[in-house]
């Protein structure tokens, strides 16, 4: 049913092994960076759609 390496199994064995590399203070501030890298990255790629439009539509009037 489920094809390739990221079958249920091997995804709760990972999440176990980063879980006790880490520890749970470790990882809620890891996951936190990465939420925060995100929406940043989201933000960044919204602003430069919007920068296009609107070129896009200084070129149409003119």
């Amino acid at each position: 049913m489920y094809g390739g390496i990221f079958q249920p199994t091997h995804l709760i064995l990972i999440l176990i092994v980063v879980l006790i590399i880490f520890g749970p203070g470790k990882l809620k501030g890891i996951g936190k960076s990465l939420g925060e890298g995100l929406h940043d990255f989201k933000k960044a790629v919204s602003s430069d759609d919007e920068k296009v439009e609107k070129i896009e539509s200084k070129a149409e009037t003119k």
